[in-house]
């Protein structure tokens, strides 16, 4: 009852296995709203690509995107984390050894891929609503948050063993089954979440945070009311103080209710 901040995922967590956001979050989020209980999205999708997701509340919560290297609280922009040019170089020479993956440059409302398959160009519109086809990822002027690497065949067995040497120089993480997300060492959802926790004055304590992967990891551990998905990954049902649901049998908002039950 004395929760003031809701931090949730998306992918595996908030969305369902069709990606989509259920009707009953949005009833329930009117609960929060009407209680002062700020409502945060994190997740290493695009910032556009989570609006869209939460079209319908998108300009008045909080958005925590690319893991964390980017946020903007009701539209204005709060954490920018980039890659300085050299090292986006450095990791992209590293990334192109690597049989079958793809990278992505992830800038704060654009994305870049090389000329790439029709497949992976489907499979890429799910995560990226905005991104642009060109012949070289090198030289780009704009800001790069982060670059975030893809593999049909998995993430931890064809992408991580040959990246994890970037690290600690970099954050290195397996954000889902299929990406690891290569960024700037203090580009993550925790340190995104501790500046907020910082702004609105608001303690481990009042907070409670949703997660289901890797890239959760430092944000659950800012949160007395920690929550792993019933999917989630192995080191997140180890780190998470509570068990819920999996996303698609709604284990988010199974929480909120009880959550909204104990405030009324």
């Amino acid at each position: 009852s004395n929760i003031k901040m809701v931090v949730t995922d998306m992918d595996g967590t908030l969305l369902n296995s069709a990606h989509e956001v259920s009707p009953k979050f949005f009833e329930l989020y009117k609960e929060l709203k009407r209680n002062n209980i700020l409502f945060v999205a994190a997740s290493g999708r695009q910032f556009d690509s989570i609006a869209q997701k939460l079209h319908l509340i998108h300009d008045e919560i909080i958005i925590i995107a690319e893991n964390g290297g980017f946020a903007v609280d009701q539209g204005k922009e709060i954490v920018s984390t980039p890659l300085a040019k050299t090292s986006r170089e450095d990791i992209l020479q590293v990334v192109n050894q690597i049989k079958g993956a793809h990278a992505v440059l992830c800038g704060k409302h654009n994305a870049y891929i090389k000329g790439s398959t029709p497949r992976f160009i489907e499979t890429l519109k799910e995560y990226y609503s905005e991104f642009i086809i060109t012949e070289d990822l090198k030289g780009r002027e704009e800001e790069i948050i982060k670059i975030a690497v893809y593999h049909y065949e998995g993430s931890e067995k064809n992408i991580y063993p040959e990246v994890k040497h970037l690290q600690p120089e970099f954050n290195v993480k397996v954000s889902g089954e299929n990406w690891v997300d290569i960024s700037h060492p203090d580009a993550h959802k925790g340190y995104a979440l501790d500046r907020l926790q910082r702004q609105y004055g608001i303690s481990p304590q009042e907070t409670l945070v949703f997660g289901d992967y890797n890239n959760d990891l430092e944000m659950l551990a800012l949160s007395e009311f920690s929550f792993a998905m019933a999917n989630s990954h192995p080191n997140v049902l180890k780190a998470a103080k509570y068990k819920t649901l999996s996303n698609d049998q709604l284990g988010v908002e199974v929480i909120l209710e009880q959550l909204i039950a104990s405030i009324d």
